[in-house]
């Protein structure tokens, strides 16, 4: 069973996967491709990859792949909780330049689809935090940008980061151009 949800952006959905629990636990199926494609979700997913986070308020992103190595993402947090992000980059788009943002938390099980085309990243809520996610194609270095995280509009949620410090940022993040000067390789309607 999947629960399949729209977010606040037409393309984003949020996936909460049935968590069958007794006096152990609990278990889940984090993916199933014969579920997904019943709930009209096709993809070839690829790379997984895992990331741990030592500090309340890091922030990873604004990050994207362009094409030919665009990227869909399917991500969940496994430790912890994470405010997870998605801001539409598609050329043409009704939705251009809005974001939507959803808590996913090991808690909760949600988990976020970030189609190509849509910039990616998010901010840890605690500390010692695990994110993992699905990916539909490997990583690509020639291919790899990030846009400013602050410079989307994005509300974040209050208190998840020091305001006098910021966030926690990478170099890559930390010198990542701002959307205003984005220039988009992602076009509305084509499969990136």
């Amino acid at each position: 069973m999947l629960d399949v949800a729209p977010s606040d952006l037409p393309d984003v959905l949020i996936l909460t996967p049935r968590r069958f629990g007794d006096a152990r636990g609990w278990f889940s199926e984090s993916w199933n491709a014969a579920r997904m494609a019943q709930a009209g979700l096709v993809f070839d997913f690829v790379q997984d990859n895992h990331s741990f986070s030592a500090e309340k308020g890091t922030l990873r992103g604004l990050h994207y792949q362009k094409p030919p190595r665009a990227q869909d993402k399917l991500v969940r947090c496994t430790r912890g909780a994470i405010f997870d992000v998605a801001v539409d980059v598609r050329i043409g788009s009704p939705t251009y330049g809005l974001w939507t943002g959803v808590e996913l938390s090991a808690e909760n099980g949600r988990q976020l689809l970030v189609p190509k085309g849509f910039l990616h990243g998010f901010v840890t809520l605690g500390p010692d935090t695990e994110v993992q996610y699905k990916c539909s194609d490997v990583y690509a270095p020639d291919c790899d940008g990030s846009v400013m995280w602050n410079s989307c509009g994005i509300v974040w949620p209050e208190g998840c980061f020091d305001t006098a410090l910021g966030p926690v940022l990478s170099d890559k993040d930390r010198k990542a151009e701002p959307f205003a000067t984005f220039r988009s390789p992602f076009v509305y309607g084509e499969r990136a």
